[in-house]
């Protein structure tokens, strides 16, 4: 009997093992890169696309369609990757299991959240709206303050901010290396890791990883630009037109084919109704000439993104181009000094021209590559956590911190 107890405390042993092995294996990560990237010999996945044919130098002009892009980041492995991808989507990373990456960045409103300000944890309300993250890769500054230079150190923000996720650095460990999925994910992933703890470097490398494989080069623009000319109707040419010429300027501040120049720029535009106004950029670098000034955002996808402007003030993509046209100066607040761009001016645009800026800016649009959100999460939770559209205003509380 002895012996039988043996055998049946062996088994029931093995049984366990099994048990939990299938437990932490239950995640296995993707070994092929991401569409748009080649992995390499080295095993990391190096960014493909037609634009690495165009030269810088080539087309010059306003807005020039054969214009070559700027660097981008890559070269980092596939299951860094899809690790991150399931960082992105997980609620565990906020403090209470209430918001991910993705509540304020679903895939499904062009990486942004259809707010004009973003909520947060408890119902918090920031002071900005998300900005899109399609071809963040390729931005040199992060937050519509441009304050973050890396993704690695953008992801810190949103993290630990008290009114967005809330998380806090050791909180964050703890649960991370308390859960046996993650903690196999993470060898996965960094398999030359010399500890068995998952670091929170690893975090904001997998979450750097995975956003900066979002990419989206593959609008009717893009066909176009790349040579086939019937890709673009007559209206949407003559909208082009419009936005590369010397009287809308567009193109100057929007340059293709990113549809960014990456600079900061102090345009005027006005706060919603009853807000103080937002200095901007000037908190950032303690410079008054950039107070009101935000980083020039990129146009790729900005039909899903609605609302606009950096507290979401246009509804419509046909208010904001309006805006330009109406004349220097005219939103900014009596008493407030500020140094306008130089390209904000008055182009006194029609509103047949104005029509047909709205048809361009709508051959920005290429979801192709939108990722595939988890089905599961290691955490057990939902993957995205919506928030009603029609939250209840007076249970929200308003912030003057934010992170966007």
């Amino acid at each position: 009997m002895r012996f039988s107890s043996s055998l049946m405390s062996a088994s029931a042993a093995c049984l366990l093992l099994a048990s939990t092995a299938g437990a932490v294996s239950d995640f296995p990560l993707s070994e092929l890169c991401p569409a748009s990237f080649e992995k390499t010999e080295e095993g990391v996945c190096e960014l493909r696309n037609m634009y690495q044919f165009y030269g810088s130098l080539q087309d010059q002009g306003v807005g020039g369609t054969q214009t070559s892009l700027p660097a981008s980041r890559d070269g980092f492995n596939p299951r860094q990757i899809d690790l991150g991808r399931y960082l992105f989507f997980d609620p565990l990373l906020s403090a209470d299991g209430s918001v991910s990456c993705a509540s304020c960045h679903d895939p499904d409103k062009g990486f942004s959240d259809g707010r004009g300000l973003s909520i947060g944890i408890h119902g918090n309300e920031a002071s900005r709206g998300a900005p899109s993250l399609w071809n963040v890769g390729f931005l040199k500054h992060l937050f519509w303050d441009s304050r973050s230079d890396s993704l690695e150190d953008q992801a810190r923000g949103p993290l630990y901010n008290p009114h967005e996720m809330g998380n806090t650095e050791e909180q964050l460990r703890v649960t991370l290396n308390d859960n046996a999925s993650y903690r196999d994910m993470f060898r996965q992933a960094f398999p030359e890791a010399q500890s068995t703890e998952i670091e929170l470097e690893q975090v904001y490398t997998s979450l750097a990883a995975f956003q900066s494989s979002l990419i989206s080069l593959n609008s009717r623009y893009d066909h176009y630009a790349l040579g086939y000319h019937e890709a673009l109707t007559q209206q949407e040419i003559e909208g082009m037109n419009v936005f590369r010429s010397f009287v809308a300027r567009c193109a100057e501040c929007h340059t293709p084919p990113l549809f960014t120049n990456q600079q900061i720029a102090v345009i005027g535009a006005p706060e919603p109704e009853g807000r103080k106004l937002d200095i901007g950029a000037e908190a950032t670098y303690a410079a008054p000439k950039l107070k009101g000034g935000f980083k020039v955002p990129s146009l790729r996808n900005i039909t899903k993104t609605a609302p606009y402007m950096h507290s979401g003030r246009f509804a419509t993509l046909r208010e904001t181009v309006e805006f330009y046209t109406l004349g220097r100066g005219h939103a900014v607040p009596e008493g407030v000094e500020m140094q306008l761009h130089w390209h904000i001016w008055e182009p006194n645009l029609t509103d047949y021209e104005l029509d047909r800026l709205v048809d361009f800016l709508g051959t920005l649009t290429d979801e192709t590559f939108k990722p595939q959100i988890p089905k599961r999460l290691p955490s057990g939770l939902t993957p995205i956590d919506h928030l009603p559209d029609n939250a209840v205003v007076d249970t929200i509380k308003t912030v003057e911190g934010e992170s966007s």
